[in-house]
């Protein structure tokens, strides 16, 4: 397709509804299917199409985006896709003709990108990932922040990607946009990168609670207003990652995580009403976060997602009826034999019921990763599915 034809009109009309019914609690005739990460280095052709250009210019380029969200949808009958993109939404400082603007813009990770944070630069180190050379370290480094974003201005080729995308899919599957939740967005900021403990963002919530949430209502902010805008230029559902929760126990999840993911989806969903927005199902994936899964259900998300550590029953048990769940095979059983993955997949759709379910995985996929594995799972979950619907 031609990128400068597309808008955020007249798209496709859907010809596979399935996800959005199972997310709405609908009835289906099989259960959906789809995977987080399912565009990523498993796939040889998303391999071989990032060999061109580091991972920072492929996401800043719509077009390219758009075709390493379409790949998988290529080989594998999934019933939705996502968006290629990273789990981090942090203030960036991007790069412009003649030097650095500072800015707020959706980032994938980039062996050479200067992204994420308010202010702040990061970059991807081999075997390391996403570093941040100068951290939070204390209150005062706040300041540095910029307490304005306008996320049309500075998120716009992210809108453009999913538009192209939505036009491109030809009504294929739905379209699912997401972004990273504010504790986790927050830990990385302090952090420096990925961390085992989190122990010094967590000593910001026991050292510096007021501090702490005048981070996380900023990151809830833009993060709110970038997802509305995902919904303007297409998107069909909305995915909040908490993929950090995890390091948090009952007490600080309710202080420091809880609110502010339902103030996103209250506010997401004010805001698309009030702009004549279509009303998305909106989906939460806290990871880890079992001891608040009965919270989560009354947040204000249509579909709660789980991780692979939890039985059926029991995220049943707590969520409660009115509630679509999503998980949570163990993404190393996609390296079982086929014959065993269609076992744990049958397993899987007993204990959770083949309604108000979305199969996936408890976490993403992995690099090494063979696609034909992939290809098992999700005819696995489609046919065991059907056959359980008819008997």
């Amino acid at each position: 397709l031609c990128f400068s034809s597309c808008s955020p009109k007249g798209f496709p009309k859907l010809k596979n509804d399935t996800f959005l019914r199972a997310a709405r609690g609908e009835e289906t005739e099989h259960t959906p299917v789809w995977c987080m990460r399912q565009a990523g280095r498993y796939l040889p052709e998303f391999r071989e199409t990032r060999a061109a250009q580091d991972f920072f210019a492929t996401c800043r380029s719509p077009k390219l985006c758009c075709e390493l969200t379409l790949q998988p949808l290529r080989r594998f009958p999934l019933d939705a896709a996502i968006i290629f993109s990273d789990i981090l939404v942090v203030p960036q400082v991007r790069a412009v003709a003649g030097g650095w603007e500072r800015g707020w813009v959706w980032d994938c990770y980039s062996i050479l990108s200067r992204s994420q944070a308010l202010g702040m630069e990061v970059v991807m180190v081999p075997g390391k990932g996403p570093t941040f050379p100068e951290p939070l370290k204390e209150v005062e480094d706040l300041l540095k922040l910029r307490q304005k974003v306008d996320v049309t201005a500075e998120l716009g080729y992210v809108f453009q990607a999913i538009t192209l995308t939505r036009h491109s899919l030809e009504g294929k599957v739905p379209l699912i946009g997401f972004s990273g939740a504010p504790w986790t967005l927050m830990s990385y900021m302090i952090e420096g990168g990925g961390s085992t403990t989190m122990s010094k963002a967590k000593s910001w919530l026991y050292r510096h609670p007021e501090a702490s949430h005048q981070l996380l209502r900023l990151l809830a902010d833009v993060v709110t207003d970038y997802l509305v805008g995902q919904v303007a230029a297409g998107a069909q559902a909305l995915q909040l990652f908490e993929s950090h929760a995890g390091h948090l126990g009952p007490e600080q999840f309710q202080e420091f995580a809880l609110p502010y993911i339902r103030d996103i989806a209250r506010g997401v969903k004010s805001k698309l009403k009030a702009e004549a927005l279509p009303l998305v199902p909106m989906i939460v994936f806290a990871k880890d976060a079992h001891y608040a899964l009965g919270d989560l259900a009354q947040a204000g998300y249509e579909v709660v997602g789980l991780d692979w550590t939890i039985r059926p029953q029991e995220a049943r048990a707590q969520t409660g009826k009115n509630i679509t769940l999503q998980g949570n095979l163990d993404p190393c059983a996609l390296y079982a034999p086929k014959e065993k993955i269609g076992e744990l997949v049958k397993k899987m759709l007993e204990g959770f019921g083949t309604q108000r379910y979305i199969a996936n995985l408890g976490h993403g996929l992995y690099p090494d990763m063979n696609p034909e594995h992939v290809g098992a799972f999700v005819e696995a979950v489609h046919a065991h599915s059907r056959h359980i619907n008819k008997h």
